[in-house]
């Protein structure tokens, strides 16, 4: 029997469009470079970025609340309630008429806490939402497709920002940035209303006192296997995009507005990626994509490290492919990382499983950043080393970030996927048998 979308999907792809362009500049790089303009540390660098993933945590005990309020309801609430922080938000920067710079920033980071309490608790009933309304046989098409309109919502998102910033930019442009996120976030809520309701399956346990069985969730052999993994993954890749941009600002003295375009490369990247592999996916598995998107990222991880170390100059164009690698990378894993926990989490208790998995996942992201911004402060300017390399505060960070993705490959090595086909089998279907293949034709024989 062949499956088809239900009716109504498009408003999912619209709201993820608005959604990104508002999220992507409140979560984003223009968040840290308003950071780093009030002073902020690399340990408030690390907490501004870890606090959207630890909030996630409070998807526990709002788990036992979505099947009586409704996916719908539930999602919509704490979205709204999210949009109004940021509009909170964009007059934190116009209030430095009459607020010292650490006032601002503790002001900050209050809103945020705000903004991220809200998200986090009404994210979980989101991928429960998504997974009723979408057939399993088309899930990893309707995952790409979405990913394909945020990552083009980003770049749009990025080169607004860009174009407002510029360089040295003043507290009223990080307010009109800021303000245009919280306009986007509004016109999100319409889409996000206007997508089509499902009621959650009933669940036996709903109707008891009976304790949910967390330890036995975890306990599932294949779930396990994919939340090992993804403590891994969230290690290696939590302090990537904050401590790269810091990097970029204080090392490499690019301008906030040079930051933000090479940022949105990213994206662009990552649209590459979903261009390449949107029908892999159902065919090939989720394991094989993420186990080449992990080697990937250890070659990118090796070359900020020869960056750091002022081995590699670091000059535009190598900052540039950078940044379409990881977005490449980021956006294959991504992808398939939620398409993993959609395949290994069963029917029954899904709402549960799902919860369990966001929270260790973003639990993790959103210690990692603090850990190493940690690091970082507690190296400080510490440099040694000789002519080819500089052992400084950044080049050991990214060198133990390489050492965390190789971590990560190994675990992911080790999940079990159903139906899941060999690396090999994927890479020749990508390099031979796919849309590449025009363009490796174009590739000068000499």
């Amino acid at each position: 029997m062949k499956h088809r979308f239900p009716e109504g999907i498009r408003h999912a792809y619209n709201f993820g469009i608005f959604n990104a362009l508002s999220y992507q500049i409140v979560l984003g790089s223009p968040m840290v470079l308003y950071g780093k303009s009030l002073g902020a540390s690399a340990t408030v660098l690390g907490i501004i970025a870890g606090m959207m993933p630890l909030l996630v945590i409070f998807q526990i005990p709002a788990a036992n609340h979505v099947a009586r309020v409704g996916y719908k309801r539930f999602v919509y609430a704490g979205w709204g309630t999210r949009v109004a922080f940021i509009f909170a938000m964009a007059a934190v920067p116009l209030a430095g008429v009459f607020l010292e710079r650490s006032s601002q920033l503790a002001l900050l980071l209050f809103l945020l806490f705000g903004f991220n309490l809200s998200r986090g608790i009404s994210s979980c009933a989101w991928l429960p939402w998504i997974t009723t309304l979408v057939p399993e046989s088309l899930r990893g098409r309707f995952l790409a497709r979405e990913a394909v309109w945020v990552n083009a919502a980003s770049v749009a998102a990025l080169l607004f920002a860009a174009a407002c910033l510029g360089s040295n930019p003043a507290s009223w442009q990080f307010a009109i940035v800021f303000g245009f996120s919280a306009a986007m976030g509004a016109v999100s809520l319409k889409h996000l209303k206007a997508i089509p309701d499902a009621a959650p399956p009933e669940d036996p346990a709903r109707n008891n006192a009976t304790p949910v069985p967390w330890l036995d969730i975890a306990g599932h052999p294949p779930f396990r296997k994919l939340l090992i993994f993804n403590v891994a993954w969230a290690v290696a890749y939590g302090g990537m995009n904050t401590f790269s941009v810091a990097f970029l600002k204080s090392e490499a003295q690019l301008t906030e507005g040079r930051i933000l375009l090479l940022t949105a490369l990213s994206f662009l990247g990552g649209l590459s990626g979903l261009w390449l592999f949107e029908s892999k996916t159902d065919r090939f598995g989720s394991k094989p994509v993420v186990s080449g998107a992990l080697g990937v990222w250890i070659m990118v991880a090796g070359v900020w490290t020869l960056l750091a170390g002022q081995t590699v100059p670091a000059s535009v164009a190598i900052v540039a492919a950078l940044q379409v690698a990881m977005g490449f990378a980021f956006a294959l894993v991504n992808m398939n990382n939620t398409r993993l926990a959609m395949v290994l989490a069963p029917p029954m208790g899904r709402s549960h499983f799902f919860a369990l998995f966001s929270v260790v996942f973003n639990v993790t992201l959103g210690l990692a950043p603090i850990g190493w911004g940690l690091l970082i402060d507690a190296m400080g300017h510490i440099s040694t080393g000789n002519s080819v390399f500089a052992v400084n505060r950044y080049s050991v960070f990214f060198a133990l970030v390489l050492v965390s993705f190789a971590a990560a490959l190994v675990l992911c090595r080790n999940i079990e996927e159903p139906k899941a086909r060999p690396l090999d089998e994927l890479l020749r279907e990508t390099l031979l048998q796919s849309k590449l293949r025009y363009w490796l034709r174009l590739w000068p024989r000499w």
